[in-house]
């Protein structure tokens, strides 16, 4: 038989660090990140009597649309299908592309009419950050506002094109998983007051170096801005993740692209997956193909090559056969 169902594809986006982790001007955190081509959550999904999910994930997309479907009262289920997802724990906002997938599709099939920002409520996401939010609506690049005292969910302040040309080396260690969870929480409960001059400072990096930049195409000028917000960020996180980079395998990728002179690399969020951008897909090619010899001695580490994405989650009905059982 036939069932209507729904498909979202959402992917990964890199947090590229905080600007305001002061405060005193009534807004705490603001941050800016880029939507990715690849790694993806793919979901597909149909009505049921009861929530199920198989694949990648599928314990917390069933957790996420339980949740969801008490909060709203909703008779009935869905029966999902992961066909791929963003790696968790990695810092590359797996649980909120998940959240917001099983959120959209459970919208569409059950006609709710909720906007994102109704889902990333319901779900809890946006804490601190409204990056992955920004993301999965328009994809690029997106600056959030941070939170105020009445904030519910971090506003999009600005949001840039990423450059066509411009490629992404995501650098992943298999070996750990960034901070999260309790541990997340009682590390921004621990550490010390961030300086009000130094957020001054990050701020006028974000808006006078890291958009005009863009804005230009001037990838040395935004790795300058980027560079400053991981420096300063890194070193404050640094009690809570063992250093300015979680992961000690891509410190020692990171420090080997600055020896080298690339102008923009990173830590995305908690980590502890790195980054690095090149102006064009061959020489991220080159580099990426010379960092997998160079350390090869790793095995844990893998380097993905991506571009950055300028649209957001895509939605689309799905007509699956099932076969009678």
């Amino acid at each position: 038989m036939k069932k209507q169902g729904v498909s979202v594809v959402t992917t990964a986006r890199l947090h590229m660090g905080f600007f305001d982790l002061n405060g005193d001007l009534g807004r705490r955190f603001g941050s800016i990140g880029v939507s990715l081509s690849q790694p993806a959550t793919e979901l597909h999904a149909w009505p049921a009597q009861v929530f199920s999910a198989e694949g990648p994930g599928a314990a917390r997309a069933v957790r996420v649309a339980t949740r969801l479907s008490e909060s709203l009262g909703l008779q009935g289920g869905m029966d999902m299908r992961l066909v791929r997802a963003i790696p968790e724990h990695a810092g590359l906002g797996s649980g909120t592309q998940m959240a917001l997938a099983v959120g959209v599709a459970l919208n569409q099939l059950f006609n709710l009419g909720l906007t994102i920002r109704d889902i990333a409520l319901l779900t809890e996401r946006g804490a601190r950050s409204g990056i992955g939010i920004g993301t999965f609506a328009t994809g690029g690049v997106v600056i959030d506002g941070g939170r105020g005292e009445h904030t519910v969910v971090p506003p999009v302040i600005a949001r840039a094109e990423f450059p066509g040309n411009w490629r992404i080396i995501l650098i992943f260690d298999h070996t750990q998983t960034g901070v999260h969870g309790d541990a997340e929480i009682d590390a921004f409960r621990s550490l010390p007051k961030f300086p009000s001059h130094t957020a001054a400072t990050l701020c006028r990096h974000v808006l006078m170096q890291a958009l005009p930049a863009l804005a230009e195409h001037d990838l040395t000028a935004f790795g300058a801005a980027i560079r400053a917000l991981q420096e300063h960020t890194g070193d404050h996180f640094a009690p809570a993740q063992g250093g300015r980079y979680a992961s000690p395998r891509v410190t020692e990728v990171l420090e080997w692209l600055e020896a080298a002179g690339v102008a923009c690399f990173g830590q995305s969020s908690w980590g502890p997956t790195g980054f690095a951008l090149f102006p064009d897909e061959s020489e991220a090619r080159a580099v990426a193909s010379h960092l997998q010899e160079v350390f090869a001695h790793y095995p844990a580490l893998e380097f993905m090559v991506c571009e950055g994405r300028n649209e957001g989650g895509v939605v689309n009905d799905l007509t699956a056969i099932v076969a009678a059982i």
